[in-house]
């Protein structure tokens, strides 16, 4: 499906029917949140990818029991980092120099360009800057489940605190941001399944000088 096609056929699913997604489609979707780019590609952020029933059962209700959640095959949930200082940049350097043969004192002056701007922002700013960021991926993640067909719903209604709490997400150093569902879609019971897609005209959309 070309990428365009793919965009107007997606939608944010109100009702899934439970069939599972092949796991090479998974996986494509999950490698294409993985390459999506992150400020400095610092990436302060993890993604949980929950496709295991149970679990998806005991989030539903910080969820506010949207069905999507225990419908899907896989609940993916974005959590940023909530402790963002020169560790984690020096962990970045590490996986810099790891990946591409350069010795990591080769990156010093990089580090310090990273570590020298995020000294200039507080902790509330960082955590507002690393949500920020899990947004991003989420979007590629969104196109790639769309040009997979497999159906996507972007979610911000639930709990993040009720989701930590259930997850133990805070000893990791992490917090809930925002979710999708990923599944396929139950026609029959999806009042939007044979919705016409409405969005602004590009006239009304786009500014151009």
């Amino acid at each position: 499906m070309k990428l365009l096609d793919a965009l107007k056929w997606r939608y944010a699913v109100k009702r899934m029917n439970g069939a599972k997604i092949p796991s090479e489609k998974l996986n494509n979707i999950l490698e294409a949140i993985r390459f999506a780019p992150s400020s400095f590609g610092l990436t302060p952020y993890q993604v949980l990818v929950i496709e295991d029933e149970e679990t998806r059962k005991k989030l539903t209700p910080h969820f506010y029991n949207q069905p999507q959640v225990v419908e899907s095959s896989a609940l993916v949930i974005f959590a940023a980092k909530t402790t963002i200082n020169e560790a984690t940049v020096a962990e970045y350097m590490q996986e810099i120099a790891d990946q591409r043969g350069v010795p990591v004192d080769a990156l010093k002056d990089f580090a310090g360009y990273i570590n020298g701007a995020l000294a200039h922002q507080s902790d509330e700013q960082k955590a507002i800057w690393a949500s920020k960021q899990t947004y991003i991926a989420l979007g590629f993640g969104l196109v790639a489940a769309a040009s997979e067909e497999v159906d996507a719903t972007p979610m911000e209604g639930f709990d993040p605190a009720a989701v930590d709490a259930e997850l133990g997400l805070a000893a990791h150093g992490l917090h809930a941001t925002v979710a999708m569902t990923l599944g396929f879609r139950d026609a029959a019971n999806d009042y939007l399944s044979a919705a016409k897609k409405v969005r602004f005209t590009a006239e009304k959309l786009f500014i151009k000088k």
